[in-house]
């Protein structure tokens, strides 16, 4: 062996040798993970419909790991926000994005420059479920139903106030195809999630709102809101007598709103299947389905190469869907 040879061989057995150790500190740290409470970024306020998920969600989580599951609101920017801040976190396991997906989807869509994108930014770790939306009106609105509602919309010429749980948002989409689909209009006050809309709603300084069956749930058992029709395929259990928009004359007008859990991109494979391997076990136990499915919400396990799918088909969807409404940012 000559001199090249023999120093081209050192070196290639010292990088596998370094491979290894590297591989085995690696291996070592993950399986030490977590050693320290882990962050839950949200794109709404508390006291939402997506607040209430990620805490249910949250707990067993954190009991599974051994580890606090912290949950830190960042709302704004139709998810925007949230979903910047999340992935530029670390990639380090200890802060998660768990994304409104349909809302940051047609965020993404709707804002010129957002500040990542789910499907290049971020590890897919698993789809945790749906709440759906419906439309609730101030009780002084004199309508019961959804022909009575549009009758009256189209008689205000105008002259009313129509929330949304903030630009960009589902929320707001959904109240824009209404208003396109029924050839009327109004003014949008958009607000940064339902915890700030539904007061406002609830006092009559908007009329109308496309808000989750979770948030305005208690409102309208107390009698401060009305419902009108669930914006979804199917009716709610809880609700069972108020008919989808579909059922109720507007078809093809039925919504997944879909949410999930990611992990900044780079965050170890070892670290996102650890976490898909408990949130399976989280949402495929009846007694915790039975509990989040009497506040409205849906849970739904899909892996991470099913989450991978269905992110893709999301933006898609939704960027057709804006495109063909025209809808604009306010």
């Amino acid at each position: 062996m000559n001199t090249i040879q023999y120093r081209f061989s050192q070196i290639l057995i010292g990088t596998l040798l370094a491979t290894g150790i590297c591989t085995s500190i690696v291996a070592a740290s993950d399986a030490d993970w977590p050693k320290k409470p882990i962050v839950a970024i949200l794109p709404f306020p508390a006291g939402g419909s997506t607040d209430v998920f990620a805490r249910s969600i949250g707990v067993p989580l954190g009991e599974a790991l051994g580890q606090a599951v912290v949950i830190d609101n960042k709302p704004g920017a139709g998810g925007m926000i949230a979903l910047g801040a999340a992935a530029k976190a670390s990639p380090d396991g200890y802060t998660l994005l768990f994304s409104a997906l349909t809302n940051q989807s047609i965020s993404y869509s709707l804002f010129k420059n957002p500040p990542a994108d789910l499907t290049k930014d971020f590890v897919p770790v698993a789809l945790v479920g749906s709440i759906p939306h419906l439309i609730v009106i101030n009780p002084s609105v004199p309508a019961k139903n959804l022909p009575e509602l549009i009758a009256f919309i189209k008689s205000k010429k105008g002259d009313f106030n129509y929330a949304s749980q903030g630009n960009g948002s589902l929320s707001h989409l959904e109240a824009t195809l209404f208003m396109q689909r029924i050839g009327a209009t109004g003014t949008h006050i958009p607000y940064k999630g339902s915890a700030f809309a539904l007061p406002d709603l609830i006092a009559g300084n908007t009329l109308m709102m496309f808000d989750s069956v979770t948030a305005s749930l208690p409102h309208i058992q107390s009698g401060k809101l009305r419902p009108i029709a669930i914006a979804a395929p199917e009716r709610s259990p809880l609700m069972p007598n108020i008919p989808t928009l579909g059922q109720d004359g507007m078809k093809q007008f039925d919504v997944e709103n879909l949410y999930a859990l990611y992990a900044p991109k780079g965050t170890s494979p070892a670290i996102a299947a650890r976490l898909e391997k408990e949130i399976r076990k989280i949402l495929t136990n009846p007694d915790f389905k039975t509990r989040l499915a009497n506040q409205g919400i849906h849970p739904q396990f899909a892996n991470s190469e099913q989450l991978a799918i269905i992110t893709q088909a999301e933006q898609d969807k939704w960027a057709k869907i804006v495109k063909s409404a025209n809808v604009k940012i306010d």
